[in-house]
């Protein structure tokens, strides 16, 4: 039968939930206690998550499939792999931590993705997507290798991960390794954030309303379980055992709904509310300020309009991304690939050598899997192709899988490419206008997570890089990378007390490092570069190359991110984690031009006389 939301029962008997220590719990209730489960699920989810903020309907959708995967496998015992992560709130909840989860996404609380370090349980932290089936392909091999074979592999993914290449890749081995069964467990709720596009949807659909004599899963040689009702415990465990007892790759077609039970969710026609953001004393958190993002798709959509050869690009992320307005002014100039970021920025050299310019909108973290596309194809080719890079730098609750710390480091590498890193939104719409203005080859620019607070004007500009402060004396150059701006103005405002003079400069562009950066840095004691990128190859470590080559005496101190996988956290208790906080780093260049007038001096003394 299928679950419904109900009202939870009152009086004092304990709740089902706060009584469940792990699967083992859980395989032991009868279906009578399932069914008075399932609800306090939905309750505890709602209740929880509009607080902390998360993602809310993914779990809301998998209340059912979860509870059947844990009563028809022993996990850990059984590899339950999640792609992607974020729906995997109420796994949590049934492997013992629903007492933890009113610290989700919090400093040293529950991770919004599977953690290793928190539960055995969690066997991989997956949190890009399209990744499982290749996951599970290796896992399922090396056990059977081993002789383990009364483990089961099993890979819970969305229909909307079906877009991706990545698990095309991997189901097409898993087709022919019949030695090796991988149980596929299809979460097909029509959508990713936005509903799921694409010749793959269109076949799901098929399916779902029997319409098509043939499927393709079989066709490759997997067996195929479905369509099943997701919500029917019941039926979902059936398929489920079934799946096992074949003892072959299979997948298993549940039809799910995303926000289920939860009317917001249910009524939220652009995302179901995929993910929510946390209350602070019952309002949203922010400074008033319009966001990044906000920004980005306003003045997209207005250069849109002036240019007829714009074309959006997005990933499956039309509104995270801000590309909502765009699309509906230009919706024959909007192009959703689906989970497919390689195929993206391939399909953008493509329409560039057309004759379009297109803006692919993706989050900094998913460069990554497209690098080896914006190098060979858009950078070597030359492509008039401009890439948005939002939640770049430190995003904080999501964890270290989607802190955007890495872009700057892998864009230096590309030969030809342009980079403008705003610090607010006036010079984000200014940097946009700049880079779709280019022809000649790649351009990009990125912006963090968040509010960008009020505009921070220049004192003067020379040669293209904004002056924001003139120190009284040539003794600091602070180079500003992006939303640094504002701590790096601190910084120079704590320092003037002790006689530093500290000149603040913007570059805007920062790759190539503008000339006029290495001119400005002549003449200072010193140089330092504040960036929330990692401190390996990003803006600090070019401009120290730049400055080196250019024979310019002042050394130079780079200021970012440590390089290694970050906790989650608030992008403030990450930042000052990482020293990148305006007392810190004035701490830190205070003492180095003391030691800088101490060496000068000790160096005067061991001058002789003549």
């Amino acid at each position: 039968m299928t679950t419904k939301t109900r009202a939870p029962e009152t009086g004092n008997e304990k709740s089902p939930v706060e009584g469940l220590g792990g699967p083992e719990d859980l395989r032991a209730m009868s279906a009578q206690q399932v069914d008075r489960l399932v609800p306090e699920i939905r309750r505890l989810l709602v209740d929880t998550v509009t607080r902390t903020g998360g993602h809310l309907g993914p779990n809301l959708g998998v209340v059912e499939l979860s509870v059947a995967l844990h009563r028809v496998f022993e996990s850990p015992r059984d590899r339950i792999l999640w792609d992607t992560g974020h729906q995997a709130y109420v796994h949590k909840i049934l492997t013992g931590r629903a007492g933890a989860l009113g610290s989700l996404r919090q400093r040293g609380g529950l991770s919004g993705y599977p953690c290793r370090a928190e539960s055995p349980h969690d066997v991989i932290e997956n949190s890009h997507a399209s990744t499982v089936l290749s996951w599970a392909a290796g896992a399922a091999r090396a056990y059977r290798l081993r002789g383990d074979t009364h483990r089961a592999v099993v890979a819970v993914l969305g229909d909307g991960a079906l877009t991706g290449g990545m698990a095309w890749e991997a189901l097409n081995n898993i087709a022919t390794a019949p030695g090796h069964p991988v149980i596929v467990v299809l979460n097909d709720n029509t959508r990713s954030y936005g509903p799921t596009t694409g010749g793959i949807a269109e076949h799901l659909a098929a399916l779902r309303t029997e319409t098509t004599p043939e499927c393709l899963f079989e066709t490759l040689g997997l067996a195929y379980l479905g369509p099943v009702d997701g919500h029917d415990i019941t039926a979902v465990e059936a398929a489920l055992r079934r799946a096992r007892e074949l003892g072959r790759s299979v997948v298993v077609h549940c039809v799910t709904e995303k926000g289920r039970g939860h009317a917001p969710a249910e009524q939220d026609e652009a995302d179901r509310q995929h993910a929510v953001r946390p209350l602070r004393s019952g309002r949203p958190s922010g400074d008033g300020s319009p966001s990044w993002t906000a920004v980005f798709g306003r003045e997209l959509a207005e250069l849109g309009t002036q240019r007829p050869h714009l074309v959006a690009v997005t990933a499956a992320m039309l509104h995270p991304t801000g590309l909502t307005e765009f699309a509906a002014r230009h919706p024959e100039r909007t192009l959703d690939v689906g989970i497919a970021e390689q195929h993206a920025v391939t399909a953008a050299a493509g329409l560039a050598l057309g004759g379009m310019h297109p803006v692919v909108a993706i989050y900094a973290t998913f460069l990554n899997r497209a690098f080896d596309q914006l190098l060979m194809d858009a950078a070597l080719h030359r492509a008039p192709v401009t890439l948005v890079l939002d939640r770049a730098g430190v995003t904080g609750d999501d964890g270290p899988s989607h802190n955007g710390m890495w872009d700057l480091s892998l864009l230096n590498l590309v030969p030809g490419l342009r980079l403008a890193v705003p610090r607010d939104a006036a010079t984000l719409r200014r940097a946009l206008g700049e880079a779709v203005a280019v022809h000649d080859g790649p351009t990009a620019l990125r912006f963090p997570k968040g509010t960008t607070g009020d505009d921070i004007p220049a004192v003067r500009t020379v040669g293209g890089v904004d002056v924001l402060r003139r120190g009284e004396h040539a003794d600091l150059l602070l180079v500003s990378v992006g939303a640094m701006a504002g701590t790096c103005l601190e910084v120079a405002a704590l320092l003037a007390p002790q006689g530093v003079g500290v000149t603040v400069v913007d570059p805007r562009w920062i790759k190539p490092v503008p000339p006029a950066l290495v001119e400005l840095s002549l003449g200072h004691r010193l140089v330092a570069t504040v960036e929330d990128n990692g401190r390996a190859g990003g803006a600090g470590a070019a401009v120290a190359q730049a400055l080196s080559d250019a024979g310019a005496p002042a050394p130079v101190r780079v200021f970012g991110l440590p390089q290694r996988f970050l906790a989650h956290g608030s992008r403030s208790e990450i930042l000052e984690s990482a020293g990148l906080t305006a007392p810190r780093i004035a701490d830190d260049l205070a003492a180095a031009l003391t030691y800088s007038r101490a060496a000068v001096r000790r160096t005067h003394r061991a001058v002789p006389p003549h």
